[in-house]
């Protein structure tokens, strides 16, 4: 099935393909975010038009994850990697060149479809590749540091090509990229794929995309419509029954996408919880910090990008770490060390004022980044020990639709009650008083808004209305940060009971 050596310097090769593959997509998900003002500017973008050039992204790489993983185990991984890729890059450019924010809006969703391809195929090969559990272990670590180092490196790049190119250098720069990992994937990733070949389980891919798509669009929706709103509750309503009926499906069928028991494996299970909380509060707190550093501490894009590298250094250095670790002294206590050394992070960051000097803050970072990197790269490896390598593609879209899920769910509940408590606050501010209402409710929508608005106000007024606002946002990101803190510490809780130190027999 595999005819790469266990020992080889082509296995290290394809080891760096599969890193850059899913080190592009990752970048993807977040250099978008520095560009928005641009895209704003340059593509007459409205608010709810800006969040679906970032989401369209997210959700359909959710959608097809589970769906993408399956095919890949069927018809070979390396080819499915190298198609993903081909696609990321032609999507780029279209992204690239688009001219109205609706063709970038549907170019971002064709990038979705490729990221969804490549994601799963990376987990999988390296499983298929490192079948000694601590070289797999180790790997493994290498890979989570990059998509840590990606996320967290997204805004800097974005930040570096915008100062100096236009916007559709942010998607342009993807094409080189891919085009080198589809020529090292030709030449060094070796092919593997479920050698029973099963029929395509066709019920359970649809029912998986329609259920997960319902739902991380209500809960990108949710935050806008209301929590409580009609139209939120129909659409978990609409994701519960569908994700129900693929549940069924799957336990009835002959032939499964996903086999449901994988779940009672109490170390699939809770590396995946460990999983989803650690996404849930790392982008949860990325949507805040960047809007502190840019409209609190005055940093352009770029300086913004630059102030958030320690956060991918700690998680870069801590991902390497932590699956050796774990296979010293267990997966539970790394993991869930970890989920409360990144908690501990996020209280300290919640601390934050607008005099906190950057020393403090990186420390901050580097603290919640080293617990992060704990955390998901032995989550990680935990998940894909469990699984046989002929069912690794399918694994590995659980693990990658958790991190999506994760993150999706941080940004909408963090972001949801950020916005709630600046909103309140700004509203009670004695500095606003005399402001007409209109006026306070477009300076409550957002950092963004209230700083236009204060271009406004007669120059004496300025500093007292700009400190009512950088208040209010003080507030927000203290209780939002603190939000992000709780869910890791309960998840830590819950998965120190969970999650086996060991898989059984080992």
């Amino acid at each position: 099935m595999l005819t790469v050596p266990v020992f080889s310097d082509r296995r290290f090769a394809a080891l760096s393909v599969i890193c850059l593959s899913v080190f592009v997509i990752s970048v993807d998900a977040t250099i978008v975010n520095v560009a928005l003002p641009t895209l704003s500017r340059e593509l007459d973008a409205d608010t709810a038009q800006l969040q679906w050039v970032v989401d369209a992204y997210t959700l359909v790489i959710s959608a097809l994850l589970l769906s993408a993983g399956t095919l890949s185990d069927r018809f070979g991984r390396r080819g499915w990697l190298i198609a993903g890729l081909v696609l990321f890059a032609v999507t780029s450019a279209v992204a690239a060149q688009a001219d109205s924010v609706q063709g970038l809006i549907a170019a971002r969703a064709a990038m979705g479809v490729g990221a969804a391809v490549i994601f799963p195929t990376t987990l999988a090969l390296i499983s298929a590749m490192f079948t000694d559990p601590g070289q797999r272990a180790k790997a493994i670590g290498v890979w989570a540091a990059m998509t840590g180092i990606g996320v967290a490196a997204g805004p800097l790049s974005g930040g570096w090509l915008l100062e100096h190119f236009a916007w559709g250098s942010i998607f342009w720069v993807n094409v080189p990229v891919a085009a080198a990992a589809v020529l090292g994937g030709a030449l060094f990733v070796p092919t593997s794929r479920d050698p029973s070949a099963p029929p395509i389980d066709v019920p359970g891919l649809v029912l998986s995309a329609v259920g997960i798509s319902a739902l991380v669009y209500t809960i990108i929706e949710a935050p806008a419509a209301g929590w409580t709103a009609g139209r939120t509750i129909t659409g978990f309503a609409v994701a519960a029954v569908v994700l129900a009926g693929f549940a069924v499906w799957e336990a009835r069928t002959r032939h499964p996408m996903l086999d449901l028991k994988v779940f009672s494996n109490r170390r699939f299970s809770g590396g995946s919880l460990a999983v989803t909380a650690g996404f849930t509060a790392l982008f949860g707190f990325i949507f805040v910090i960047t809007q502190y550093f840019q409209f609190v501490k005055t940093y352009s894009a770029l300086e913004t990008g630059v102030r958030l590298l320690p956060v991918a250094f700690s998680i870069a250095a801590a991902a390497v770490a932590g699956p050796r670790l774990a296979e010293r002294i267990g997966s539970t206590v790394v993991v869930a060390g970890g989920l409360t050394v990144f908690a501990a992070g996020l209280g300290w960051a919640s601390t934050v004022s607008a005099t906190t000097s950057y020393v403090e803050i990186a420390a901050q970072m580097l603290l919640l980044g080293g617990g992060l990197g704990l955390t998901t790269a032995s989550a990680t490896e935990a998940i894909m020990g469990t699984l046989s390598v002929d069912r690794a593609g399918v694994g590995s879209a659980v693990n990658d639709t958790t991190r999506e899920f994760g993150g999706t769910l941080g940004v909408a509940i963090v972001g949801s009650v950020f916005a709630s408590v600046y909103a309140d606050r700004l509203t009670d501010a004695p500095a606003l008083r005399e402001v007409p209402a209109d006026t306070r409710t477009a300076m409550g929508e957002s950092m963004a808004a209230a700083h236009r608005a204060l271009a406004a106000f007669p120059p004496v007024r300025i500093p007292n209305v700009r400190a009512a606002v950088d208040a209010a946002f003080l507030d927000g990101l203290q209780v939002g940060s603190l939000v992000a803190a709780g869910v890791a510490a309960v998840s830590a809780a819950v998965v120190a009971v969970l999650l086996p130190a060991r898989e059984p027999g080992r």
